[in-house]
C-alpha cells in the first residue's frame, strides 16, 4: 500500500505517518519540514504546497489523508491528485457545525456556511474553512472519500496545551490548591493515536463516509477527578463560577491566561457529540486515564513548567484564588 500524507510532521499528521509504518506501508510525507522532518521511514518529498501544482509529486498512490484548513491548498492538491489515489481521508473538525447547544448531535447537524474566496483565510474563520474544504473534497473525490470530524484531539506532541495543561497543573503542586471551572457540561477528547490508527484503518480498509471521529463525553468534573487521581495530587480543587470568571476575565477553551475545556454559556453539545457511527465504523478508544497518564509523561519530559500557549500562569492563578477567597 502506498500512502501520501500532505503533512506528516506535526501532532496528528506525524502520528498517522508513524501508525502506518509501523504497520508496513509505504508512506510518502509531503512537507516543508521548517520545525519538523517526517518520521524515520518514511520518504520526505520537501515542498511548499503554496507555490502551486507544482509541488505534488507524480505517479498513483493508494490513499492520500489531507489535514489543511486552507481551502487553496486543498484545491490544489485535489487538482494535482484527485484521480490518482484509490482512498482520500480528509480530517476536518467538529467546528464546522454551525450550533454547539444540542448534546448527542450527530453528522447530520446543520453546518456553517462556507468560506468563500481562494486566499489565506485567518484562524478566526476556521470552521468556516473546514466546510469549505470539505465540499471541495467531496466533489473532487466523491464516494471514494472519509471525512473525519475530530473535536479535542489529545495525546504526547500536543503543542495546544488545552489538554495538557490539567494533568501538568496537578502534577505541578501535588500539595497546593488548583482553581478549575465550576462547570458540569461535559467535554470530550479523543487520544492521537487513537484518531491515528483510525485514520489508517480507514485508508487501509476503503472506509468511506463522514464521521465524528471524537472521545467519550465526561462531566468537565469527573475529567478532572480522574486527572488529579492520575497525578496523584492531595491537594483541593477550588471550584470557581462561571459568572465570577468571566468578571476576571479569564479565556475560554485556550491562549494565554484561559481555563482549558471551559466555556462560554450556550456550549451545552460542543463537549458531548454523538461517536456512535464512528465506534460502528470501528473507532476504537483507549481508556481516558491511559491517554491522561499518557499526556502526563509527556509533560514531565518537556516540563510541568514551562512557559504554556494555554492555561493561567501560576501568578495569574494565585491572584484569582486570593481574589476568590476575598469575595
Amino acid at each position: 500500500m502506498r500512502l501520501l500524507i500532505l503533512g506528516g510532521t506535526a501532532f496528528l499528521s506525524a502520528a498517522v505517518a508513524r501508525e502506518a509504518l509501523s504497520r508496513g506501508i509505504d508512506v510518502s510525507c509531503l512537507a516543508r519540514g521548517t520545525t519538523a522532518e517526517p518520521p524515520v521511514g518514511a520518504r520526505w518529498i520537501r515542498a511548499d504546497r503554496d507555490s502551486g501544482a507544482e509541488a505534488y509529486p507524480a505517479g498513483d498512490w493508494d490513499a492520500v489523508v489531507e489535514v489543511s484548513w486552507q481551502p487553496r491548498q486543498v484545491r490544489q492538491a485535489l487538482a494535482a491528485l484527485a484521480q490518482r489515489t484509490g482512498h482520500w481521508t480528509y480530517v476536518s473538525t467538529c467546528s464546522v457545525y454551525a450550533d454547539n447547544d444540542v448534546p448527542g448531535a450527530d453528522e447530520s447537524a446543520p453546518l456553517l456556511a462556507a468560506e468563500v474566496g481562494d486566499g489565506p483565510v485567518s484562524a478566526e474563520r476556521y470552521g468556516e474553512a473546514k466546510v469549505a474544504c470539505e465540499q471541495a473534497t467531496l466533489a473532487a473525490v466523491g464516494d471514494r472519500l472519509q471525512i473525519s470530524r475530530p473535536g479535542l484531539i489529545a495525546g504526547a506532541g500536543d503543542g495546544s496545551d488545552r489538554f495538557g495543561y490539567w494533568p501538568a497543573r496537578f502534577a505541578r503542586q501535588p500539595d497546593e490548591r488548583v482553581l478549575v471551572p465550576n462547570d458540569g457540561r461535559h467535554t470530550q477528547v479523543i487520544g492521537v493515536h487513537d484518531l491515528a490508527r483510525w485514520v489508517v484503518d480507514a485508508a487501509a480498509n476503503g472506509t468511506t463516509g463522514i464521521f465524528n471521529a471524537v472521545g467519550e463525553p465526561l462531566p468537565l468534573p469527573e475529567l478532572l477527578d480522574r486527572v488529579q487521581r492520575v497525578a496523584d495530587h492531595r491537594g483541593d480543587q477550588v471550584r470557581v463560577d462561571h459568572d465570577w470568571l468571566v468578571e476576571q476575565q479569564v479565556g475560554y477553551w485556550s491562549g494565554p491566561e484561559s481555563l482549558p475545556l471551559w466555556l462560554p454559556s450556550g456550549y451545552q453539545g460542543f463537549g458531548a457529540r454523538s461517536n456512535a457511527a464512528a465506534k460502528q465504523a470501528g473507532l476504537r478508544l483507549a481508556p481516558v486515564d491511559q491517554l491522561i497518564a499518557e499526556t502526563l509523561d509527556d509533560e514531565r519530559r518537556r516540563g510541568l513548567g514551562r512557559r504554556r500557549r494555554a492555561g493561567l500562569s501560576p501568578e495569574r492563578e494565585a491572584e484569582l484564588l486570593r481574589l476568590w477567597d476575598l469575595r
